[in-house]
């Protein structure tokens, strides 16, 4: 695959590999404003994907046909908020950075099965929000239910 890929209206693949020009594109969600995506042939994988996640205040890293980013999507656009989505090939997701580890608990076995196995890297689906990565739908949906993603999309200015 090469560059950019429309996958629907509000999907993008992006190959993150090297490319051999700059190309730009412009996502427009169902909401009023418009994002540009620029891919310069400079980057690495990972200085793009960096660059990507401090240029949109809502992000999300996913694999096709991945049904937990629909639901993500799905929860954000209940509350106002349309996202980026970029689809990532599989030889890509390492290149995300990590969620920050779960808080410490007082069983041991418990918190290494809450890291998921993530071995320095975010698994896909990720979304990140004010460039920090939240994590997959499970962490997106306890941020919500513990009535912190509201307050956080409104301080990134999302909301």
């Amino acid at each position: 695959m090469q560059g950019l890929r429309r996958c629907s209206n509000d999907v993008v693949h992006l190959d993150l590999g090297p490319t051999t020009t700059t190309t730009n594109l412009v996502l427009s969600s169902s909401s009023s404003s418009t994002n540009s995506l620029s891919i310069d042939d400079e980057e690495s994988i990972d200085t793009r994907i960096q660059r990507l996640i401090s240029e949109h205040p809502v992000i999300i890293f996913t694999r096709s046909s991945c049904c937990m980013c629909h639901v993500m999507k799905k929860l954000l656009a209940t509350i106002g908020v349309h996202p980026t989505v970029i689809e990532l090939d599989d030889h890509e997701i390492p290149f995300l950075p990590s969620p920050p580890p779960p808080p410490p608990s007082d069983d041991s076995s418990d918190n290494a099965a809450s890291a998921g196995g993530h071995h320095g890297f975010a698994a896909a689906p990720a979304v990140f929000i004010g460039g920090v990565c939240i994590g997959g739908l499970e962490s997106l949906v306890a941020l919500h239910l513990s009535g912190h993603l509201i307050p956080r999309l409104v301080e990134v200015g999302a909301l």
